[in-house]
Formats: structure tokens, C-alpha cells, sequence
């Protein structure tokens, strides 16, 4: 089981989340977002978390941006993965990739059934799927997906990861892994204080209860 805190924008939690244990640090550079990590800030916050934890992923959000502009940020920052939260298409994935030749996170919005029946269809590029619940912020939103079809998504034979997140907490986590069995969960407003910046209690909990669940399963 992978663990994935997004939305960090300070240094003091980019070292905390990374000393916690996290398997991946999530940065939005996503202008809308309230958790928004201009990108001159963010190889200082990659740097600090990599200094505490070598071992610590960084995930770059973006949402419906140009390949040449991703490359540029992935320049800057050296991004272990590359997460695509907005409309994007086949194509557009299909050029990212060629871009930043790093693995490919798709975020899903789940509604209903047929948000996740093309899963198969989607490029090579694209290392796992990511299942949020829809909202103008395009994540975030503390809302959870229907665990049902995160469940039929992950046991399906799209032969992609699925990463599971929408409004995991510390108390719903275990729970969520055990009904979902994903490969990865990822939690922003579970853990914050405020959008963007995190409680250390909840995520030392979050990620206990996650190890946990992972240990019954």
C-alpha cells in the first residue's frame, strides 16, 4: 500500500510528511487551487522532503496544462511522477509522456459507472488511475467516491494501478483500503489544518491506520 499527502505548499510539512513516512509528496501547481504551489517555490519543497526521506516520490498536479509547460516544471523540480487532473485527452497524455518520460497519473472524477468504463482505452503512459469524487477544485473537496465502484474499477483487468482518494481521513481509511484493496491511497484535506497546510497529528494517524490496514489485508 502507497501513501500519497498532496496539496503541500510549506517547507516544515514537506519535511514532517516525508520524517511520517509517506511513499509520495504532492505538489499542485494549479493557479485555482487553494492548495497552489507556485512553481519557483516548488524545487525547494521537493528538495527539503528528499533531504529527510531519499526515498520520498514528488508527484507534479497539473490540470489541462501544455506539455511544453509540464516539461519545463519537471526541469525545474525533477518530478518522480506526473499527475493530470484536468480534461485532458488521449492525445494530450499521449504528449506529456513524450515530454517528461515519467510515469502518468490520471485523476478520474466518479460519479457514476460510466466514468470508469474507458479505463482500457487510455495510452500506455498512464501508470495508474486516480479515483476522486467530481468538484470545481478538482480534488480536495473532502468528499468521498462511491467505494463500490472504486472496488470494480481496481479489480478490473484495465491493467492499470488504481489510487484511491476523495475524502480518506484517519477513520475511514482502513475501511477504504479494506473494501477498495488499491494500490495506492492520497489524502489533502484529511489531513490539513487549513487547505495547504497539514495537521501532523492527523497525518501520523492517517498513515498508522493505513500501515494497519495494509498489515489485515
Amino acid at each position: 500500500m502507497k501513501i500519497k499527502i498532496c496539496g503541500v505548499t510549506l517547507p516544515d510539512d514537506a519535511a514532517m510528511i516525508a520524517n511520517a513516512g509517506a511513499d509520495y509528496l504532492g505538489l499542485n501547481l494549479w493557479p485555482r487551487s487553494k492548495r497552489y504551489l507556485e512553481l519557483e517555490r516548488a524545487p525547494m519543497i521537493a528538495s527539503i522532503a528528499r533531504s529527510v526521506n531519499p526515498q520520498i516520490q514528488i508527484v507534479g498536479l497539473f490540470v489541462d496544462a501544455h506539455a511544453d509547460e509540464i516539461a519545463e516544471a519537471h526541469a525545474a523540480v525533477g518530478f518522480d511522477r506526473v499527475q493530470l487532473h484536468g480534461d485532458e485527452s488521449h492525445d494530450d497524455v499521449l504528449a506529456i509522456g513524450a515530454a517528461v518520460r515519467v510515469p502518468i497519473w490520471k485523476a478520474i472524477p466518479v460519479a457514476t459507472i460510466r466514468d470508469l468504463q474507458d479505463l482500457a482505452g487510455w495510452p500506455t503512459a498512464i501508470e495508474a488511475f486516480l479515483l476522486d469524487a467530481p468538484s470545481a477544485g478538482r480534488g480536495g473537496s473532502g468528499k468521498t467516491i462511491d467505494w463500490e465502484l472504486a472496488a470494480g474499477a481496481a479489480s478490473g483487468s484495465h491493467g492499470r494501478q488504481i489510487v484511491l482518494a476523495g475524502g480518506l481521513t484517519a477513520d475511514n481509511v482502513a475501511a477504504a483500503i479494506a473494501r477498495v484493496q488499491p494500490w495506492a491511497i492520497d489524502v489533502a484535506s484529511g489531513v490539513e489544518r487549513a487547505p495547504g497546510v497539514k495537521d501532523e497529528a492527523k497525518v501520523r494517524a492517517f498513515i498508522a491506520n493505513a500501515r494497519g490496514a495494509k498489515a489485515k489485508t
